[in-house]
């Protein structure tokens, strides 16, 4: 099976200044901090990029992409929960994404690569050999996060690095124009020791995904990272003061398995550390990561445990949670999870067209799938992801918080690709006002009758039946979306998002 890696690298120190007002913010300066070079340099003009006859734009992306203007900045929304850092300060960003910043290049190939690996580089040095014209290049990785929590009403900001090159400009571009702030982690090459130097060359440009379907619209992934046994920022060993400051100031830290690719396991570590320290909420999504990270180094094993015990929240599919914890019921082995955790409180079990949970301590909270036609699913996860950052910081009800991911995942879906492809808020709306569930009564019968014990069940439901077990709580979905429509069409007051 092809390994899925979005990675990405930058050359300099990179922070861009916002003022962070609500959704979105005034238009970046690019600010180099570099003692050497204080002043930013003057972009290079792109060079003309030779097209590629024989690749293709995925059929379901072949319509015109018509992505928002950069909108006018407002005044900054607070929001309903105010999470104070150690110092005593507000923390005036909902979100901060650690690493995880890639470019994705969708392409239709006659067939995918090859898994031998020798095969396989050879395939995606030819794809590298010139780059393809942008209209393949996609944002990746935590930008999917990011742009669909920014999309919602949330603050948020990337940190990570990407390189002085044309793909770096383009998602800095992206993130720009979608109102989302970047805090670079480059370590000043003046702090680098000189037997590095070369590796940090050779790392330079900003990391592509290959994101390749063949006719049959399978899927499969190609990345530099693929073969490297060391973290493509392997030479990044402490957290910039820029980065502690972001940290500091936001109210979630999210990190995900893929960020091993890039850093190195005591960094990440450090980040998830400095964040406990001051007050900062932690989620984590191991991904497909989570089961070769358990089996890898022992750097790698420790500090997933730490990610696993010490995260408040903990994301995962069902075939995730069972191979971290040989549990096959999706809600035992999120039992499981809160109960290994020393800080977490809600363990998140996403099983796509079936729903998702949410086990607490003191219940669990299950919310059917919206039934809708679904063109891609890539970028759902990350998506959803950040509705329930939405729910989390607005101490919403926990079934609430599901039906809106839920929602957001669901939108994603119906619409090809990730990165600005991502649900927008409007159509979340839509689709929750003709709201379909899924609502498969055997499947959820059968596993919420395996000795769950919890003292409270709520379930999400098109219709609520009397008489129900008084240990199942059935909440009804007009009813929820009724108290969330008005939450999520006043998030954007001071400033609308596009469609």
């Amino acid at each position: 099976m092809p390994m899925i890696h979005h990675l990405t690298t930058t050359t300099t120190t990179l922070f861009i200044k916002s003022s962070l007002p609500f959704a979105y913010h005034a238009p970046f300066q690019y600010e180099y901090h570099n003692e050497q070079n204080p002043r930013p340099r003057p972009r290079p003009r792109p060079r003309r990029r030779r097209s590629i006859s024989q690749w293709s734009i995925p059929r379901c992306c072949k319509k015109e992409q018509v992505y928002p203007n950069p909108p006018t900045p407002r005044a900054k929304r607070s929001s309903n929960v105010g999470i104070i850092t150690a110092t005593g300060k507000s923390k005036e960003i909902d979100v901060a994404t650690l690493g995880n910043l890639c470019v994705d290049i969708v392409l239709n190939v006659p067939e995918l690569p090859p898994n031998d690996p020798a095969l396989r580089k050879l395939y995606m040095d030819r794809l590298s050999a010139s780059p393809p014209d942008k209209q393949y290049w996609e944002a990746g990785g935590n930008c999917n996060m990011a742009i669909a929590a920014g999309r919602v009403g949330l603050d948020c900001i990337t940190i990570g690095h990407v390189g002085n090159d044309i793909y770096g400009r383009f998602l800095l571009d992206v993130l720009r124009n979608e109102g989302i702030s970047m805090v670079g982690m480059m370590t000043p090459p003046t702090q680098l020791h000189s037997d590095h130097l070369l590796h940090v060359a050779s790392s330079y440009q900003t990391l592509l995904c290959w994101v390749l379907v063949d006719p049959l619209q399978r899927h499969g992934f190609c990345s530099r990272a693929d073969f490297s046994d060391q973290p493509a920022f392997s030479w990044l060993t402490t957290l910039s003061n820029h980065v502690k400051m972001a940290i500091q100031n936001s109210k979630i830290l999210f990190c995900n398995g893929y960020g091993f690719d890039e850093l190195s396991p005591h960094l990440l570590t450090s980040a998830l550390q400095y964040a406990v320290e001051v007050g900062t909420c932690v989620f984590f999504d191991p991904g497909p990561r989570g089961n070769t990270l358990s089996n890898g180094t022992p750097q790698q094993q420790t500090a997933l445990s730490h990610f696993l015990t010490m995260s408040d929240v903990l994301l995962l599919t069902s075939d995730e949670a069972q191979a971290l914890t040989g549990i096959k019921n999706p809600i035992l082995a999120g039992q499981e999870l809160l109960k290994k955790g020393v800080r977490t409180k809600w363990v998140i079990v996403k099983m796509g067209s079936k729903g998702s949970i949410i086990i607490s301590m003191s219940s669990i909270s299950c919310a059917p799938a919206f039934k809708v036609n679904v063109i891609d699913t890539v970028g759902c996860g990350d998506s959803f992801v950040a509705a329930i950052a939405f729910g989390f910081i607005h101490n919403m009800p926990m079934v609430s918080s599901l039906a809106l991911a839920n929602a957001v995942g669901a939108a994603t879906a119906m619409g090809c690709g990730a990165g600005r492809n991502v649900a927008t808020l409007q159509r979340v709306i839509e689709l929750m006002k003709t709201a379909e569930l899924n609502e498969d009564e055997e499947f959820w019968n059968e596993l919420l009758a395996e000795n769950v014990d919890t003292e409270e069940i709520t379930f999400l439901s098109k219709f609520v039946v009397n008489g129900n077990n008084h240990q199942l709580n059935r909440i009804a979905l007009q009813k929820v979306v009724s108290e969330l429509l008005p939450k999520l069409e006043s998030s954007p007051v001071e400033g609308k998002v596009p469609s």
